[in-house]
C-alpha cells in the first residue's frame, strides 16, 4: 500500500541515520545500506512509470543525499528482470545529480544470470565516463532464477532472460567480474559470491593490483573462505546482513537456504566428502565447452513446454519496443478493419435482419460498427447446407482435421493485432488481458489438434478381448453442434467450442455474443482461411432470440453453451422437450467464487490474489472471486491492506497499458451492480471504492470496484457478475460451516485457499466441491491442458474446456467386434510359438 511504501521510506532514513552517526570516523571502512525500490512505491512496474519514476526518483534521491552528507554506500538493490529498464531510468537520474558530485557511495547491484548484464555494465560503465563519476556495482549471481524462469514460460516468451545452467552463470559471473576490474577508474566493482572458485579467479584476474574493489557474502556464510581472503590477500570483505523481525525476514531466509541447498550450488557441494576438490573448482568454461553451451535438457524453451503442440506465443508487454510495435500494429489494423459484421453462411457475409450499432464499451462515442442479425431463412438453411457436409468432414482422417486446426491457430498468430484491437474495443479488455485471451484461443486450438489426432484415430483403440475376435472403439461426430458463447471470452470461449467440435467431426452453427459480433466474424473468416469448409462452419450473429431458434432446430446433434445459469436452464428444457434424438448440452456457467484465508496465510499474497482474482477483467469472469472468508485474527489487517490495494488500482480506457480495470460490456451489466452496490448498503458495512473519475463515468460503462463485509453468504441470492467482493469473517471452529455454505450454494466452479499449513489445504481440497481448486494462488487464468477449466452442480455439466475429456463429449462412440474366426480359423492362436 501507500502507507506501506512510506513507512518502508520513513525506515530507510532512519537507519541512514543511524549507520552514519554510530560509525568510526577513524576507520577506513564505510558502512552501507541495500534499499529496494519495489519497497518505496506500490506500484513498482514499466506499466505504472508515468506514476512510479517521478515518486521513486524523488524518494532515492533523499536517501542518497542522506548517505553522501554521512559518507556512507547506498547500493539499490536487484529486481526482476522486467523491472530493470524502469530501474535504470531512475539510477541514471540519481548518476546525473550534480548535488552528488564528489560522493563515490552510490552504485547498484547486477545480475549475472541475466542475459543482459555484460551490455548493462556497458551503459553503467559508460554514463560513469560521461558525469565524471565514480558508480559502485555489486556483481551478484542472480535471486529470482526460478521466478524469473516460471514468468517467461507463463508469459510465452521466445527465451529466458536469464541463463538456464548454474554453470553458463558462473561464466557470465567471470566475464562481467573481468569488466569491471578493467573499470576501476569509474567502478568500484563488489563481489558477492561464495564460491571459492569464483573469488580465486577474479584474485587471478587482477594482476596483483588488489586496489579498487572488494568481496561480499552474507552474514552467516563463507566465513572460512573470507577468513583466507581477509588474511592472504587483504582485500576488503563487506558482511551483507538482513535487518528485522522474524515474520519480516523469514521468506528472504527461506530462499537463501533453497538456493545454497540445491545441488549444483558450490555451498551445498563443498561440505560433500565425496566431490573431489577438481571437481569442485573446476573451469566453469571447459564444462561449458564439453556440453556446446547448449541450455538445460530439463528446461525447454516457453514456446516447447508442452507435449504434442507449441505453446501460445506471447508478448513481454513490459519491453518498450514491444509494447510500442503492438500498439501500432493494433491501431492500425482497427482503422483497416470491417465496420459491418454479419453471419456467415456457406462464406458469404449475409447482410439480413435488424441491424445494431456497436459501439466501445470504454467510449460510447466510438462506434465499432454495424451488425446484422440472422433471420429465420438464414437459420434453416445453414443447418441444411451443414447437414449435407458434416459426414464428408466427418471421413475425413484425424489427420488433416488436426493439421487445419494448427493452421487456425498460426493465422491467429499472425493475426494477431487484428483480433487484440478487436477485444479491447469491442469487449473493453484490458491489453494484458486481450494477449491471453488470444494466446488462449491459439492453446485450444493446438490441445485440441494434438489430442483429437490420438483419439480419433480412423484405426480406433483396441480393446482387451478374447481370442478368435477383434474390438475396437471409435469416436466420430454427432452432426451438427450449435456453440454459442459469450461476451466476457468472445475470442477463447468462442474459438474453443468451435474447433472443439470441428476436431469431432461434427459440424457447426456458432452464435457469438450480440455485443461482440466483430471478434467472432474475424475468427470465423481465420478458420475458413484455414482451411474448415465453408459448408461446414457458419456464423449466425444475434440476440438470445436467435440462439433459441437454434437450439429449438429438429437438426441440433448437441449443444455447447458457455453463459449465466438462467440460460443454461431454458437450454437444457427446450432440449429436454423435443422429440427425437437426446443430444448432449455440454455447459459452464457461473460460480459463486470464494477464497478462503487462514491465520497463517501470507497476507500480502492473499491481497494480490484477491484483488486480482475479484477486479482483473473488471471482475467480468465466470470465475472471479465473489466472496472472501478471512479468519478473525487476521481480518483487520488483511482488510487495511485490501483498502490501501484497492486505492492503487487505476481505473481508464483498456487502450492505455497502464489500466488495472476497464468498463463493464454494457449499460445493463452496469445498471445491475448500482442496484447491487445499493442493497449492499442495507445489508453490509462499506470496505472500499476504487476512485472513478467523473469523466470516465461520463463516456463508458464504468464501475468502481468495491468492498463490503457482509455477515454470512446467505445474504447473497446469486452471483454478481462485476468488480464486487463480499468479504465474511470467520473463527477457527467455524470453518467446516464456511465449507458447508459454500458447497450448499449449489455453485461449483473455483475456489481458492491460503493457507501455509499442508493439511488444511488437502482437507479443503477433499471437501470442496468445486471444479478448479486452487491453493495460495489466484483463481483465475486457467491455462489450456495446465488447469482443466469447468464446474458441477449449477456451474455446469462438465467436461472440463481445455481439458483431457472435453473432446469426447463432442462425439459419438462407435464400437465394432469382428469375429476373426470366421473364415475358418483362429490363426492368431494356432500360429503361437512354443
Amino acid at each position: 500500500t501507500r502507507e506501506d511504501a512510506e513507512a518502508y521510506f520513513r525506515s530507510y532514513e532512519a537507519a541512514i541515520e543511524s549507520i552514519g552517526e554510530n560509525r568510526s570516523r577513524n576507520d577506513g571502512a564505510h558502512p552501507g545500506i541495500s534499499v529496494k525500490l519495489s519497497a518505496l512505491h506500490p506500484r513498482y512496474s514499466f506499466a505504472q512509470e508515468a506514476d512510479c519514476v517521478p515518486i521513486l526518483t524523488a524518494r532515492l534521491k533523499v536517501l542518497a543525499r542522506k548517505a553522501a552528507n554521512y559518507n556512507i554506500c547506498l547500493t539499490v538493490d536487484a529486481e526482476e528482470v522486467d523491472r530493470l529498464e524502469t530501474s535504470l531510468k531512475i539510477i541514471q537520474s540519481v548518476i546525473e545529480d550534480i548535488t552528488l558530485t564528489g560522493w563515490e557511495g552510490f552504485g547498484l547491484a547486477v545480475q549475472a544470470y541475466g542475459k543482459r548484464a555484460m551490455p548493462l555494465l556497458d551503459n553503467l560503465i559508460e554514463t560513469a565516463r560521461l558525469h565524471s563519476k565514480r558508480i559502485q556495482v555489486r556483481l551478484v549471481k542472480g535471486a529470482y532464477w526460478d521466478t524469473e524462469i516460471k514468468r517467461a514460460q507463463m508469459k510465452g516468451l521466445e527465451d529466458y532472460p536469464v541463463f538456464t545452467r548454474r554453470g553458463h552463470t558462473d561464466i557470465s559471473y567471470l566475464a562481467c567480474a573481468q569488466k569491471l576490474l578493467q573499470s576501476r577508474d569509474v567502478i568500484y566493482p563488489m563481489f558477492g559470491t561464495h564460491n571459492a572458485y569464483t573469488v580465486q579467479a577474479v584474485l587471478d584476474m587482477t594482476d596483483g593490483d588488489m586496489a579498487g574493489f572488494e568481496f561480499q557474502r552474507l552474514f552467516g556464510m563463507g566465513d572460512s573462505l573470507y577468513d583466507i581472503v581477509l588474511k592472504e590477500e587483504k582485500v576488503p570483505v563487506r558482511i551483507y546482513a538482513p535487518v528485522g523481525v522474524h515474520q519480516d525476514l523469514l521468506p528472504y531466509l527461506v530462499r537463501r537456504l533453497l538456493e545454497n541447498g540445491a545441488n549444483s550450488s558450490f555451498v551445498n557441494k563443498v561440505f560433500d566428502e565425496a566431490i573431489e576438490p577438481e571437481i569442485l573448482a573446476r573451469d566453469p568454461v571447459e564444462a561449458g565447452l564439453e556440453r556446446g553451451f547448449a541450455p538445460h535438457p530439463s528446461i525447454p524453451l516457453p514456446n516447447r513446454l508442452f507435449w504434442g503442440r507449441d505453446n501460445s506465443q506471447g508478448y513481454d508487454l513490459d519491453d518498450a519496443p514491444t509494447l510500442q510495435g503492438l500498439l501500432a500494429a493494433m491501431e492500425k489494423a482497427f482503422d483497416n478493419r470491417e465496420i459491418n459484421a454479419a453471419s456467415i453462411v456457406h462464406g458469404v457475409h449475409e447482410k439480413t435482419g435488424l441491424s445494431t450499432d456497436i459501439r466501445n464499451p470504454a467510449d460510447r462515442d466510438e462506434a465499432i460498427g454495424t451488425s446484422y442479425s440472422a433471420n429465420d431463412a438464414l437459420i434453416e438453411r445453414a443447418f441444411g447446407l451443414a447437414a449435407k457436409a458434416q459426414p464428408h468432414w466427418n471421413d475425413l482422417t484425424a489427420t488433416r482435421r488436426s493439421a487445419i486446426l494448427n493452421r487456425i491457430a498460426d493465422l491467429y498468430e499472425s493475426n494477431a493485432a487484428l483480433l487484440l484491437t478487436l477485444c479491447v474495443r469491442e469487449a473493453g479488455k484490458t491489453l494484458p488481458d486481450a494477449v491471453a485471451e488470444l494466446r488462449e484461443a491459439v492453446d485450444f486450438c493446438r490441445y485440441y489438434a494434438a489430442l483429437g489426432l490420438e483419439d480419433f484415430n480412423e484405426n480406433g483403440q483396441n480393446l482387451r478381448s478374447y481370442t478368435g475376435e477383434s474390438n475396437k472403439i471409435l469416436l466420430q461426430g454427432r452432426g451438427t453442434f450449435v456453440c454459442i458463447s459469450p461476451w466476457n471470452f468472445p475470442l477463447a470461449i468462442f474459438t474453443g467450442q468451435v474447433v472443439a467440435a470441428l476436431m469431432a467431426g461434427n459440424a457447426v452453427l456458432a452464435k457469438p455474443a450480440e455485443q461482440t459480433p466483430f471478434v467472432a466474424q474475424a475468427a470465423i473468416t481465420l478458420m475458413h482461411r484455414a482451411g474448415v469448409p465453408k459448408d461446414v462452419l457458419h456464423l449466425l450473429i444475434g440476440d438470445g432470440s436467435v440462439g433459441e431458434k437454434l437450439v429449438q432446430h429438429k437438426n441440433v446433434a448437441g449443444v455447447a453453451f458457455t453463459g449465466s445459469t438462467n440460460a443454461a436452464w431454458a437450454i437444457n428444457r427446450t432440449l429436454a422437450a423435443k422429440d427425437g434424438a437426446i443430444v448432449p448440452l455440454i455447459a459452464e456457467t457461473g460460480g459463486q467464487n470464494a477464497i478462503v484465508a487462514d491465520s497463517s496465510a501470507l497476507i500480502e499474497q492473499v491481497v494480490d490474489d484477491v484483488v486480482t482474482s475479484a477486479f482483473g477483467s473488471a471482475g467480468q469472469r465466470c470465475s472471479a472471486a465473489r466472496v472472501l472468508f478471512v479468519q478473525e485474527g487476521v481480518a483487520d489487517k488483511t482488510i487495511k491492506m485490501l483498502q490501501g490495494a484497492m486505492a492503487q488500482l487505476k481505473i481508464g480506457h483498456p487502450q492505455f497499458y497502464s489500466t488495472d480495470i476497464g468498463p463493464l460490456i454494457d449499460e445493463e451489466a452496469l445498471a445491475a451492480l448500482q442496484r447491487h452496490k445499493s442493497t449492499l448498503g442495507g445489508i453490509g458495512k462499506f470496505v472500499a471504492e476504487t476512485p472513478l473519475a467523473d469523466e470516465l463515468k461520463r463516456h463508458g460503462h464504468y464501475f468502481a470496484p468495491i468492498a463490503y463485509e457482509i455477515p454470512d453468504l446467505g445474504s447473497l441470492e446469486g452471483e454478481v457478475f462485476g468488480p464486487a467482493l463480499h468479504i465474511i469473517r470467520y473463527k477457527t471452529e467455524q470453518l467446516p460451516e464456511v465449507i458447508r455454505s459454500i458447497n450448499e450454494s449449489g455453485y461449483g466452479l473455483t475456489f481458492g485457499y491460503h493457507t501455509r499449513i499442508d493439511a488444511a489445504a488437502e482437507k479443503a481440497v477433499r471437501e470442496v466441491n468445486a471444479g478448479n481448486i486452487y491453493i495460495n494462488r489466484s483463481i483465475i487464468g486457467a491455462v489450456v491442458g495446465v488447469q482443466p477449466f469447468g464446474g458441477n452442480g449449477l456451474s455446469g455439466t462438465g467436461p472440463k474446456a481445455g481439458g483431457p475429456y472435453y473432446l469426447h463429449r463432442f462425439a459419438a462412440e462407435k464400437t465394432v467386434s469382428i469375429n476373426t474366426t470366421a473364415a475358418g480359423g483362429n490363426a492368431s492362436l494356432v500360429m503361437l510359438e512354443e
